[in-house]
């Protein structure tokens, strides 16, 4: 007859003195079939019938470590049943007694004063502790888990309990050998990764039993002082220590990189300060605190190499404008950037001493500080040093000491330079006056414009504009800088009775607005326009100009276009005008209509030269009628001009050349409008940027060169009869020579990405760091590609992980270019790549340098990698093409729920985003990779890409690209021995879902 109730059978087993092997053999006949013993919870009725009366049953016990060696029950399953029972105090139980069904001595273990019966279970514990594995279903693994949680308490609070007792009087030497027992079998647990591993699931899985660790670790804690060996106390205090690292152990780095260079920390300020100066400042500093991480930058060498860029930005910036955009940048942006980095958690020391620290290094630099101060003729250090004291960057102490460590410091004064104002102090005062004229200009100026105009001359006066510009960039003002200008700009339209005085009053706001923003959008970009629409919704007049009419580099427009063909009865009025009058007239004038009409008018003329019916002398007479009063005229007609020039051969563009060194010569009459000679700077600056490209196809010069007067800084740098590949060479190797990106290396790449496009400079550089063999060299290759890649990050990402990895992991007769150290290097420069990319897109954020570049004409994302079940994907046909190894995931059709499914699939992640579709894509081909049978090079670079993802992925973070790898891929990874790891295994799963729990337990419980 079946036995079904395991209490009498072990009480039987017990009254007839079974062997273990007779009781095994017994148990195994009576017991219905098909059930495991777990089921049974035999582990839990042997030990229950065991722990009844004043020591524990030998005999049940022996039943019980049969049943363990013999793997007749799970270890989950005996850590679970130690860890519930409790040992009675009474004998009033006896053997052979029959309790009633209801009870049972297994409750939540709170006394430990039988010894005799602890010191039986921890026997127990220790035929399996050393080897406590699991090789079932994921529910058996998350069982593991639990258990483990659970003897991880009940030695907790026995170590506590032992302690309590020690503190009593007359305790026997007893105790503290039952308190060493308990810390011993506590210490085997959890110095095991593995084992701490399982119960950070465990904790995860069920967040409320991490309750019962804090409160069992308090009183154990509190109890320590009772302990008298001191070599006891430290190995609780190291046991304590190892239990609460278990929330943090994937917060733990690796140890730093020893050098202290960051060449890539260093060229992305490069950039920053040389493309990028009117850019949002979190950008920028999620970007350098993502660089920090993934490098693991000890945080004032970080600081340091952050000046190290500023200052050489400084001493090699051209003259002008691009030197006092470098001063705003460090003297107004990095400071405000470092204040936001205070607010990331830096670790145990404070960010003050930390900034205190890079500065005490960088004065030690004393040839980059003494540069640096002669070429802006003054004490930089000290500046920086009053700006980080301001905002609460330094203390007083502080900065104080490091001001008169600096006393080397070179003298300054010249006889040449005495009487000039270092650029760096009227930054630092340009910075105020930006919102004094803003409040200015946003006042009411429609009955008394006057006052106005005086504000907006001294600002044409020197270098008054660019300073204030430099300044508002710096400072995220210029948008509404430019924003206000505009509303002035239509001011002028409105037109009520006037006299003389008043039209020059309005014609003069109009020029100098026109003139200022067309002086903005060439320095600084359409973006800073363009990227923030009229509030009204009506497009004002400058908008609709420069999107239409102003030529801008790398943009061709149509001089055929409908905008330069307004009314011609306004076209017919504007020519007699300009060619009867001796000078414009301003009363009544609609200079926006002006403005527009002025293309169609130099066609007519241009015309009526080339036919002969107009001299050379009317022409210019009507040129200096058209600069004569409002430069935006001119302005206008060069523009025009200019996209004219580009459509004709090279021996009919004399003509209009002509013209265009007419409208940029100035007039020296007296009848001109007020700041004339100071808006004649600005338009000649103006046009020269407008003009350089097409005087550059024909060898001529604009106009005579003036001494002392620079060229236009970063034109041209593209090297004549030079193929644009050796172009890239050979400035690559120039960069990786030197060990760091200039500003000018910056823009000739940006120019050669321009040209050649996104895949061909991708796969080019690539193939430079692929011909390193030195490991030293592929990672230095790795940080200034990473730099330059930030040019365009997410369309070189695209690039990158959707066309040449694949291409380099599919085609076997690449797979020898992915050997190691190359390989590994690639695989670092991916990820990097990847976080970045996907780390800005997940917060929206993409900088004006990359969003003004158009699009790559590549081919479409979605259509590439469709993830869509119904059609077959290009890639994954690709990876079966070898019939001889089918792969698990040849199509998407054979992609089982089980097979495919990854964390970004249970999270809402939008799957029609290019770089979503693309990740997803790479993480099927590296999980075909590893199921294949065949390993190489191809092999060794996924297992690089996983390691450097483990140690570069913010913990904790859901944002990961690690979300888009399918989860069987996980079973696959511990194959290989150097991912077989615990902390690998938690950083490659999603912890946040039940089903990376799950996946998780399983690969860890198997290792």
């Amino acid at each position: 007859m079946k036995v079904v109730n395991l209490k009498q059978a072990i009480l039987q087993a017990w009254k007839e003195r079974w062997s273990d092997y007779q009781w095994a053999v017994n148990i195994k006949k009576n017991c219905p079939k098909g059930v495991t013993w777990d089921y049974l919870n035999l582990a839990e009725a042997l030990l229950e019938q065991a722990m009844i009366g004043p020591s524990p049953n030998p005999l049940i016990l022996s039943y019980l470590k049969y049943a363990v060696s013999s793997q007749m029950v799970s270890y989950s399953s005996v850590l679970t049943a130690i860890s519930k029972v409790r040992p009675f105090k009474t004998t009033v139980f006896l053997r052979g007694i029959q309790y009633p069904d209801d009870f049972s001595p297994f409750s939540q273990f709170d006394d430990f004063s039988r010894e005799l019966c602890v010191k039986a279970l921890l026997e127990i514990m220790d035929m399996f502790s050393h080897r406590l594995s699991c090789h079932g279903k994921a529910e058996e693994c998350i069982g593991l888990c639990r258990a483990l949680l659970g003897s991880m308490v009940w030695l907790l609070q026995g170590c506590a309990w032992y302690c309590e007792r020690l503190r009593e009087a007359g305790t026997p030497a007893g105790g503290e050998n039952s308190l060493r027992a308990c810390q011993e079998r506590l210490e085997n647990l959890m110095k095991s990764t593995k084992n701490r591993a399982l119960v950070h699931i465990a904790r995860l899985e069920e967040q409320a039993s991490w309750t019962n660790v804090e409160q069992a670790l308090m009183k154990l804690t509190e109890s320590l002082s009772a302990v008298t060996s001191q070599n006891l106390r430290g190995r609780l205090d190291e046991c304590v220590s190892l239990v609460k690292s278990i929330p943090q152990m994937l917060s733990i780095q690796s140890d730093p990189p020893l050098h202290s260079s960051f060449p890539s920390v260093h060229a992305f300020i490069m950039l920053e300060g040389t493309m990028n100066l009117t850019g949002e400042t979190q950008p920028l500093v999620d970007q350098l605190m993502m660089i920090k991480r993934m490098q693991r930058i000890p945080t004032p060498l970080f600081v340091l190499e952050i000046w190290k860029a500023c200052f050489t930005g400084l001493i090699e910036s051209p003259e002008g404008t691009e030197e006092l955009k470098w001063t705003a940048f460090t003297f107004l942006k990095i400071p405000q950037v470092l204040l936001k980095l205070k607010k990331y958690p830096q670790g145990e020391k404070d960010f003050m001493e930390d900034v205190s620290m890079a500065f005490e290094y960088l004065l030690k630099l004393t040839p980059l500080l003494d540069k640096a101060d002669q070429r802006c003729n003054c004490d930089c250090l000290s500046l920086l040093l009053q700006e980080c004291n301001k905002l609460g960057l330094l203390s007083d102490t502080n900065t104080t000491n490091l001001t008169a460590k600096r006393e080397y410091a070179p003298r300054l004064r010249t006889a040449e330079n005495a009487n000039i104002q270092p650029n760096p102090g009227l930054i630092l005062r340009a910075e105020p006056t930006v919102t004094n004229i803003l409040k200015t200009v946003d006042a009411d100026h429609s009955k008394s414009p006057e006052g106005l105009l005086g504000v907006l001359g001294h600002m044409l006066s020197g270098k008054s504009l660019d300073l204030l510009l430099a300044a508002a960039a710096a400072t995220g003002k210029l948008k509404s800088f430019a924003r206000k200008f505009i509303k002035l700009n239509e001011f002028p339209k409105h037109i009520t009775g006037e006299g003389s005085k008043s039209a020059s009053v309005r014609a003069l706001l109009f020029d100098i607005s026109f003139l200022m923003l067309c002086h903005v959008v060439q320095t600084y970009g359409s973006e800073v326009i363009l990227s923030d629409p009229s509030p009204s919704g009506e497009s004002p007049f400058f908008e609709t100009w420069l999107q239409t009419c102003m030529p801008v580099e790398g943009k061709a427009l149509n001089p055929e276009h409908p905008c330069f063909r307004p009314e011609s009865g306004k076209v017919e009025g504007l020519v007699t005008l300009l060619n009867t009058s001796t000078e414009m007239k301003l009363v009544q004038m609609k200079w926006h209509e002006i403005c527009l009409s002025t293309p169609a008018a130099i066609l007519e003329v241009l015309n009526a030269w080339e036919n002969g019916v107009l001299s050379v002398e009317a022409v210019q007479r009507i040129t200096d009628n058209i600069k004569g009063k409002v430069c935006s005229m001119a302005i206008c007609a060069v523009a025009w001009l200019v996209a004219h020039v580009r459509m004709l051969g090279l021996d009919e563009r004399e003509k209009p050349q002509t013209m265009i060194r007419q409208l940029m010569t100035p007039l020296y009459g007296e009848n001109t409008l007020q700041f004339y000679n100071e808006r004649m700077v600005i338009m000649s600056s103006i046009m020269e940027h407008m003009c350089a490209d097409v005087f550059q196809q024909t060898g001529l010069s604009l106009r005579p060169p003036v001494e002392g007067q620079e060229p236009i800084p970063y034109r041209n740098l593209l090297p004549p009869r030079q193929p644009i590949h050796q172009a890239l060479h050979s400035q690559f190797r120039s960069v990786l020579n030197k060990g760091w990106v200039d500003s000018q290396a910056l823009h000739l790449f940006e120019s050669l990405l321009h040209m050649g496009g996104v895949f061909w400079f991708t796969s080019n550089l690539v193939k430079e760091l692929l011909k390193e063999t030195r490991k030293e060299w592929a990672s230095r290759v790795v940080e200034l590609l990473y730099s330059i890649f930030c040019l365009d990050t997410h369309q070189i990402t695209l690039a990158l992980l959707g066309h040449i990895l694949p291409n380099l992991l599919t085609n076997p007769a690449h797979w020898h270019s992915l050997a190691d150290p190359p390989g590994k290097a690639l695989a670092k420069l991916s990820v990097w790549c990847a976080l970045s990319s996907y780390s800005s897109q997940h917060k929206g954020q993409v900088s004006a340098h990359q969003r003004k570049r158009q699009r790559e004409d590549i081919e479409d994302y979605s259509s590439l990698f469709p993830l869509d079940d119904t059609q077959p994907s290009k890639l994954m046909r690709l990876l079966s093409s070898n019939e001889d190894e089918p792969v698990f995931l040849s199509s998407p059709v054979d992609r089982t729920m089980s097979s495919s499914l990854s964390a970004s699939q249970l999270h809402t992640v939008n799957m029609k985003d290019p770089l979503n579709r693309v990740l997803a894509n790479l993480f099927l081909l590296i999980s075909s990779i590893l199921g294949s049978k065949t390993a190489g090079p191809h092999t060794q670079f996924v297992q690089s890409f996983l390691e450097e993802c483990v140690e570069c992925v913010e913990q904790g973070s859901r944002g990961s690209i690690l979300q888009f790898m399918p989860f069987t891929m996980v079973s696959e990874l511990v194959k290989l021995p150097a991912l077989a790891k615990p902390r690998v295994v938690l950083s490659i799963t999603d912890l946040t879902l039940p089903l990376g729990r799950r996946v998780a337990a399983k690969a860890i419980s198997a290792l």
